[in-house]
């Protein structure tokens, strides 16, 4: 299974017989382990604080909840939030374990199927499978069926830093995303980190044919110029299927039902067409969206019933009209 050294390779552009060889063998993991996903939809923001990690585990919870096999990657090495968001506390050891045992279940599965002439044979049989996934990294299934995977897994507390430079942040994602064993996926939601910088771009270098890339903003002026430069920097690398969603457009009053425009009316439509960008919709401030990564879930899978759950729904709906082509 999976060592989790996040160096890079080489030094002023140099590298060695081997470092050459691991990479190619990363880009062969990484061609079989997506070559398993149909549909790959990116989620990003131009700055933190606007809800984007909300957004993505609450798409990927109501694909799941709509009866498609879906995963999330937490790709933010910094914040890496979506486990807590899911209600999964899984670190260090704990983490470990849990890929034992995954690998033991997978392996048993696949002797079972097997008719073996002697001991010798049998072990034989287990190196192999050692061999097969000594790469691998197996993602978290939750309750829902959901497959997570994310930096928090591999630290030993959620509040342990990471404290690295571009080069072994990038190596990271990149291995994250190579040597997560997913297995058949009809939608991966990659949670991207806020921004233009190495984290982003690896994502996307790493995952070029995307179906959609979403952006989450706020009705806010500063927002919105960060997520401006973002879709430039996607239009840069000739990506054109992007979406918008407006997050905490509103609140709805809960004695009159008013909507009432907060932080302005934002008028994420109108940004969108601006930006030549698809307009998905926007949600509400809710103090239930806000309390539910406390009790074991997004508001997605808790109350399916909640305007924010089918405002996700219409969301999704709008998402797989627009950029999905089955």
């Amino acid at each position: 299974m999976a060592e989790y050294g996040h160096g890079h390779h080489g030094h002023g552009g140099q590298m060695t017989p081997e470092q050459q060889r691991q990479m190619i063998e990363q880009e062969i993991r990484l061609a079989k382990n997506l070559g398993q996903i149909k549909h790959k939809i990116v989620v990003m923001s131009g700055k933190g604080g606007v809800g984007k990690s909300t957004v993505a585990a609450n798409l990927a919870e109501t694909l799941q909840k709509l009866g498609f096999k879906t995963g999330i990657l937490d790709a933010d090495i910094h914040g890496p939030n979506i486990p807590k968001m899911l209600g999964v506390e899984l670190y260090g050891e704990n983490f470990s374990n849990y890929q034992f045992e995954v690998f033991k279940e997978l392996t048993e599965g696949a002797m079972a199927k097997e008719t073996f002439e002697s001991d010798e044979e049998k072990a034989e049989f287990i190196k192999a499978k050692q061999e097969e996934y000594k790469h691998s990294m197996f993602p978290v299934t939750i309750e829902s069926g959901l497959k997570v995977m994310s930096m928090a897994f591999l630290l030993d507390s959620i509040d342990t830093p990471i404290i690295w430079r571009g080069p072994q942040k990038t190596g990271a994602i990149k291995q994250l995303i190579s040597d997560a064993h997913w297995g058949e996926l009809d939608y991966l939601i990659i949670d991207n980190p806020p921004g233009t910088g190495d984290e982003p771009l690896t994502v996307l270098q790493t995952i070029p044919d995307a179906d959609a890339v979403i952006m989450v903003t706020t009705p806010n002026v500063v927002s919105q110029e960060d997520v401006l430069k973002c879709v430039k920097m996607v239009g840069m690398m000739n990506i054109d299927k992007i979406g918008l969603i407006e997050n905490m457009a509103y609140y709805i009053c809960p004695h009159c039902d008013e909507k009432l425009y907060i932080f302005g009316e934002g008028n994420g439509k109108a940004f969108a067409d601006e930006m030549e960008i698809t307009y998905l919709g926007d949600l509400p401030i809710e103090e239930q969206v806000a309390q539910s990564p406390n009790k074991e879930g997004v508001i997605s899978t808790l109350d399916p019933s909640d305007e924010v759950s089918k405002r996700f729904v219409e969301i999704v709906s709008q998402i797989q009209k627009e950029f999905i082509k089955e």
